[in-house]
């Protein structure tokens, strides 16, 4: 019996309790890691999915400050719905005018800061549905697609709109899996429809911006650009107008 207990205690070294002691701690290091990763997964994802809900606001909330515009002889008048008299528009009903209402496309935000759409994209095939912010920053880009080059929507020329991949169905994650004959409508601020179908789908260094020319031949084009799913290239889908 004796030499049974002394086996087993020559057979726990201090090099095995020293081992021992470093799984142990390992372990409990490993499930802190797990820990710290799996918050900063859901936060990012909250803030995305927060991204995402504010974007939506943008779209449904943008544009209440309309303007019409009233030509009338060749002279055109720039008046805010709620601040013109009824004088005026008795004026101009003297003569022949056309009336055309265009929203400004500004959204304020709770916060106070002030977001620009320039338009509202919309893809049926993937269910994509953004307002169109006017300019690209990284912030901007974080709230919504944005205007990255090109004229105004639905303009002759190549409007290009880049988009977060953010692998998760949201922004332009979905955008690579677009095919040619595909619809995309972008509706401009003179409340515009217009159909683009895409011709053509491909990846390129993310120095190369030769998809962002506008040499369109008289066409109306437009071009999404987002990140490859390992965020090494850029996806480029283009479309031109559909001709009814």
């Amino acid at each position: 019996m004796n030499q049974i207990l002394v086996t087993e205690k020559l057979y726990i070294t201090p090099e095995l309790k020293k081992k021992k002691k470093m799984y142990k701690v390992n372990f409990i290091l490993s499930i802190l890691v797990i820990i710290v990763l799996a918050v900063i997964y859901f936060f990012t994802e909250y803030n995305r999915n927060q991204a995402e809900a504010f974007s939506q606001e943008i779209l449904e909330g943008a544009g209440t400050e309309d303007t019409t515009t009233i030509k009338a002889d060749n002279e055109v008048l720039i008046l805010a719905l709620d601040s013109y008299e009824d004088k005026t528009v008795s004026t101009v009903e003297e003569t022949n005018y056309s009336v055309e209402t265009t929203s400004s496309g500004k959204y304020e935000a709770p916060n106070g800061k002030t977001y620009n759409k320039v338009g509202e994209i919309n893809i049926p095939s993937i269910n994509v549905n953004y307002p169109i912010l006017s300019e690209t920053s990284d912030a901007l880009l974080k709230v919504s697609v944005c205007k990255f080059w090109g004229g105004e929507p639905n303009e002759v020329g190549n409007l290009c709109i880049a988009g977060h991949n953010y692998r998760n169905k949201k922004f332009f994650s979905k955008v690579i899996n677009l095919k040619e004959g595909d619809i995309i409508e972008i509706k401009d601020l003179k409340e515009r429809t217009l159909q683009y179908e895409v011709y053509t789908t491909y990846t390129v260094d993310p120095n190369d911006v030769s998809c962002t020319s506008q040499i369109t031949n008289g066409e109306k084009r437009v071009t999404l650009i987002t990140c490859t799913n390992d965020s090494k290239q850029r996806v480029i889908v283009q479309a031109r107008e559909k001709k009814l």
